[in-house]
């Protein structure tokens, strides 16, 4: 049966749990996904199930709490941003494991406004999913936080730019995203995010080298800045 608005957190395990398909376990870890919990339902899936089970932040932190792959997305899914304290949502950053819910924390981190907080605690602590956090967060802010000044984005470039240098995957990559991500947010921000990644492409590091050629290549596409009116 579909679990509804008054389904508990183990209710909603076990339909999970029925629901599950060990060949599509195999094909996430394809993508770099960590499954030791993997249960192999797709997003599509969950993002179903979460509008059927509605917003329930208490639930959501027994979610997380299994450990379950698939139940931590539900639960970043269907947490409550404006009951979301920034000591949970330091716990749930220590107990990530896998990219793809560091990214869907940072949506719900970014919901919550609790960047100006984490983005630079996140991206001063040297665990790989922690830090890539902070800048998952920064790229997840370019693109949702319409209204926000774009002086609040561009305060983040000095700290794209120190951090660039660090070479593991995740945090590289994620480091990469938040530098595109505000240099396409608008004509005001691109010149500046072009400037750093810039830099980086003529550093020395190859981390930050890597990070500044990507970024200077769709920056200057000619898709983007038709788009920006440049």
């Amino acid at each position: 049966m579909t679990p509804t608005p008054a389904s508990a957190a183990q209710e909603i395990i076990d339909h999970l749990r029925a629901r599950g398909s060990k060949d599509n376990v195999a094909g996430m870890a394809r993508f770099g996904i960590a499954t030791e919990t993997a249960l192999g339902l797709s997003n599509v899936v969950l993002r179903r199930i979460a509008r059927a089970v509605g917003t329930d932040h208490a639930r959501a932190l027994d979610l997380w709490r299994s450990g379950i792959r698939e139940a931590r997305l539900l639960a970043a899914f269907t947490a409550d941003p404006g009951a979301l304290t920034l000591d949970e949502a330091r716990r749930w950053a220590s107990e990530c494991n896998s990219w793809e819910v560091v990214d869907t924390v940072a949506d719900l981190c970014i919901a919550a406004r609790l960047e100006q907080v984490l983005v630079p605690e996140f991206a001063d602590d040297d665990r790989e999913f922690v830090r890539r956090l902070a800048f998952a967060m920064i790229a997840t802010a370019a693109v949702h936080l319409k209204t926000e000044p774009d002086s609040a984005l561009l305060a983040w470039l000095p700290l794209i730019e120190t951090h660039s240098t660090d070479g593991r995957n995740f945090v590289k990559k994620a480091v990469n995203w938040a530098l595109r991500q505000i240099g396409k947010r608008n004509a005001a921000c691109h010149g500046p995010a072009l400037a750093v990644a810039e830099r980086l492409a003529a550093s020395a590091d190859r981390a930050a080298r890597w990070t500044g050629r990507d970024a200077v290549r769709e920056l200057t596409d000619a898709r983007v800045l038709n788009r920006l009116g440049l």
